[in-house]
């Protein structure tokens, strides 16, 4: 059985990256008595991959994780069981029960909402200014770049990549590509405008959190982002 379990990260858990994730979530799946699937050979290990990592310091309400089972007691009596286990910080939101076909969560990803708050003494003193500037600057026709990767750089237009931007109160959310192809940071973004504007975007001046991630089920022609949950069904 193929299961997608979405999780929230929050607190101190911010500071634990990537590959500690993947370890504790091992040994929290243990704890649980989750009757997980194991890899044959010399070292066993279990059938579990997650979607796409989250940067370190970042928040997130809608991380994903794919795992395989023998069997399966209902959804809530699985996040139950899980969260009993959950350091503070890491909390189990769904527990959803995939068709046997389905394409894991990783290979799937390609987008994500995200939140940028101010962090304080951050917050620019005109802020209504620095919003009409940032609306400018999203509704330009191009939004060019030199973007800096292992293999160097390379010159990119951020704007097709940046699917929605829009002041929110006193926050900037952002939707954009996220996968294994085209993935862009929500920093380079801030980056970029403060480039816009004459300034060096200050290295702590956001706290970042993911909201959600998602698939596209579109074609070349139209864009239809789909949460990955809602692949599964619950188990009842």
């Amino acid at each position: 059985m193929k299961i997608r379990i979405k999780f929230s990260k929050h607190g101190n858990m911010k500071f634990i990256g990537h590959l500690d994730i993947m370890r504790y979530f091992q040994k929290a799946i243990r704890r649980a008595e989750i009757d997980i699937v194991y890899s044959e050979g010399f070292s066993p290990h279990q059938k579990i991959s997650f979607a796409a990592p989250l940067g370190v310091g970042l928040l997130s309400e809608g991380e994903y994780m794919d795992i395989e089972v023998h069997t399966s007691k209902p959804s809530q009596e699985m996040i139950k069981a899980l969260n009993a286990v959950m350091a503070e910080g890491i909390e189990i939101i769904s527990y959803k029960l995939l068709p046997e076909n389905s394409k894991n969560a990783m290979s799937l990803v390609a987008a994500a909402d995200y939140m940028l708050q101010f962090r304080e003494t951050y917050k620019p003193e005109d802020f209504k200014s620095f919003q009409q500037t940032f609306l400018e600057f999203i509704n330009q026709p191009e939004l060019r770049i030199i973007k800096k990767t292992k293999k160097g750089e390379h010159a990119l237009d951020l704007k097709p990549l940046l699917y929605a931007a829009k002041v929110q109160g006193e926050n900037i959310f952002l939707c954009i590509s996220t996968g294994s192809s085209d993935n862009i940071k929500p920093e380079l973004v801030m980056e970029t405008y403060y480039h816009y504007i004459g300034q060096v975007m200050p290295k702590f001046a956001f706290q970042v959190t993911r909201l959600e991630v998602y698939a596209n089920m579109g074609n070349n022609e139209e864009r239809k982002l789909v949460p990955l949950e809602s692949f599964g069904k619950d188990i009842v």
